[in-house]
């Protein structure tokens, strides 16, 4: 797959930069544990692929962010392709942490978010994958 920028023509401009934005919002509030800021951004038939293969729904999600605790949640290398009304973004993902049931996470990943317009932008599946070494 050829490398994309934010400003390539495979996405306009504006709207990588909406994506990219909504994506680091994302991040911010995972880290402050605010499942309402990320439920606004999650399509009520929101769908993600752990980094261990596991599927879980959007509720399990928003659940799962109100008792996580992160010293670090960042994203990077954002990239956004568009097909019509969909936007794809992919980046990296650095998190060192701890989950509900008190294992320690520090860790670097590669994650796919899907994104659809309808009105505004809303995220309805996510899939991450572990960076090796990391």
């Amino acid at each position: 797959m050829p490398q994309i920028d934010q400003t390539s023509t495979w996405a306009a401009p504006d709207i990588a930069k909406t994506i990219t934005r909504l994506e680091q919002q994302w991040a911010s509030a995972a880290k402050a544990n605010d499942s309402t800021k990320i439920a606004l951004l999650l399509s009520e038939i929101f769908v993600e692929m752990d980094s261990t293969g596991t599927i879980h729904g959007r509720s399990e999600v928003l659940d799962r962010v109100k008792t996580e605790k992160w010293q670090a949640f960042e994203v990077s290398d954002i990239k956004v392709v568009m097909q019509g009304n969909m936007a794809i973004a992919t980046g990296a993902w650095r998190g060192k942490g701890t989950l509900p049931d008190g294992k320690a996470v520090d860790a670097r990943e590669r994650w796919l978010d899907t994104w659809h317009k309808n009105g505004e932008w809303k995220c309805i599946a996510s899939a991450s994958a572990p960076i090796n070494g990391g």
